[in-house]
């Protein structure tokens, strides 16, 4: 193998592996430098002068770290050494600093949120970096019994007073998952959509007005960044969306509706339903991927100026809706050379399918 060969990286990458040691070795015995072996292993090279001085120090002591003593550098034992300290169970945080802890179980005593304790510490303790935890190490600590380093009962000062936490992220995703049936994942949706080069795909979702009591649907078109608003006068649960969606999607030609893409929200809990009235596939987005519909979400925050949040979206009339969807697509657009949605559209509805 040449000097200047990357040697590729087994199992996730993350760590280094015996092979990499060993050509760090190598690389050691050449005279290479730290940026020289890092460029050929295709690893920073930071890396590179942790791992040396790491295990020459364990050797011949921490002073010997970082000066010419890298001759002493041996695969073998560096990879030993990582191997023991992947099997060491490292102490949690909270367990091995009583004066933090004494700070977080003050907080949940008094019934503030591992947030607000997590959140207030640097403010009180401005001077002191240790005096630092996540809100996620408390909730570890409280919940993960390995890692238990706070009192159970301590657990029942959290306002829901679980004694078991299941990550928002999780829940959520479960409980829309549950509703939304068997969603078809955006993974599966046509590559052609992924380009815009071939129109006919679209983005949905809601905007909420004040406490999420009012919303109103907005559709988008990926091609031309056409929007169609949908009035949800009576409220925006699956079959209020369902009733409104309908009648907007079949008033399109064929060649036209070719696919939505939704979030997760329980509001499309009747999609197959509106696929088969329309003909048209609906794809979800990954859990909290917003940029997997990106045109719709700018679209969502053009709209803010026409509909600010905490308002009542229910006092808009279907007129008032028709009116801004109106004046945003008549709007010209930088992605679209200067030319509206509108344009774009009428030339795509005045050419054959």
């Amino acid at each position: 193998m040449s000097a200047n060969a990357k040697i590729p990286r087994p199992g996730s990458g993350r760590f280094l592996s015996l092979a990499e040691r060993e050509e760090i070795a190598v690389g050691i015995a050449r005279g290479e430098s730290n940026t020289e072996i890092a460029a050929r292993l295709g690893r920073d090279k930071s890396t590179i002068g942790r791992e040396i001085d790491r295990t020459v120090g364990r050797v011949l002591g921490t002073e010997h770290a970082g000066t010419d003593a890298r001759e002493h550098y041996r695969a073998s034992v560096a990879h030993e050494l990582a191997r023991e300290r992947g099997r060491r169970p490292k102490p949690a945080k909270l367990a091995a600093d009583a004066r933090l802890r004494e700070q977080v179980q003050a907080g949940l005593q008094a019934k503030w949120s591992p947030a607000q304790i997590s959140a207030t510490l640097p403010e009180r303790f401005p001077d002191d970096p240790g005096m630092r935890v996540s809100p996620e190490t408390i909730y570890q600590s409280l919940f993960v019994q390995a890692r238990g380093a706070l009192r159970k009962e301590l657990a029942s000062c959290l306002r829901t007073g679980r004694a078991l936490r299941v990550p928002r992220n999780r829940a959520r995703a479960r409980a829309q998952a549950s509703k939304l049936g068997s969603p078809i994942p955006i993974s599966q949706r046509p590559a052609e959509a992924a380009d815009r080069a071939v129109p006919g795909h679209w983005e949905g979702d809601l905007i909420l007005g004040k406490n999420n009591a009012s919303a109103i649907g907005t559709l988008v078109e990926r091609t031309t960044r056409f929007v169609i608003l949908l009035h949800l006068p009576d409220g925006h649960t699956a079959e209020h969306v369902r009733d409104a969606m309908i009648p907007a999607i079949t008033a399109l030609p064929q060649h036209l509706r070719r696919s939505m893409t939704w979030d997760r929200g329980n509001e499309m809990a009747r999609h197959p339903d509106i696929t088969l009235a329309t003909h048209m596939p609906i794809y979800f987005a990954d859990p909290s991927s917003p940029w997997q519909r990106g045109s719709n979400e700018n679209t969502n925050g053009l709209l803010r100026q026409y509909f600010p949040k905490h308002t009542n979206l229910a006092t808009h009339t279907a007129d008032d809706l028709a009116t801004v969807a109106a004046e945003l697509n008549d709007r010209p657009r930088q992605t679209l050379g200067w030319h509206s949605p509108a344009q774009r559209l009428r030339a795509l509805l005045s050419t054959p399918a």
